[in-house]
């Protein structure tokens, strides 16, 4: 198996609210809600600049797909991040998340390690670093 991720699928609980999140507070770009024609497939996708694909998914439609029981949602699963190459920018999203109703878990701020980083939950919890770390370039 290569070391790679194709598709990262968010279960949500309102896709339409958790879509225009991601429109608002991140500046992303989908072609809407597809797949609502089929019982349980309506989803959301953003094409990302790599060529890997994040997709909103409600969290019931999920369970079911994967053949499990809803769980609890849980926000320390795992967390998403976000690099960019300065703390501006850093600064820059997290108010434009704040504003499309993003909850600041971790104002941004030094890092122990020697960036600059912050944390965020989207509105349906799920947890988004968004940081600055001075030895990496990010290509845009």
């Amino acid at each position: 198996m290569k070391q790679r991720i194709n598709l990262l699928t968010l279960g949500v609980t309102d896709l339409k609210k958790s879509m225009q999140f991601y429109q608002n507070g991140m500046g992303w770009h989908t072609k809407g809600i597809v797949g609502a024609e089929y019982e349980n497939g309506a989803v959301v996708m953003f094409e990302l600049t790599n060529g890997t694909m994040l997709c909103l998914y409600e969290r019931k439609n999920l369970a079911w797909d994967s053949n499990l029981p809803l769980q609890p949602a849980s926000a320390t699963e795992f967390s998403i991040g976000y690099f960019v190459n300065s703390g501006k920018e850093v600064d820059t999203i997290m108010a434009q998340a704040t504003a499309a109703g993003a909850t600041i878990t971790k104002p941004a701020q030094k890092a122990f390690w020697g960036g600059y980083h912050g944390y965020f939950q989207d509105i349906d919890g799920h947890l988004w670093e968004i940081g600055y770390n001075p030895t990496w370039k990010v290509d845009e």
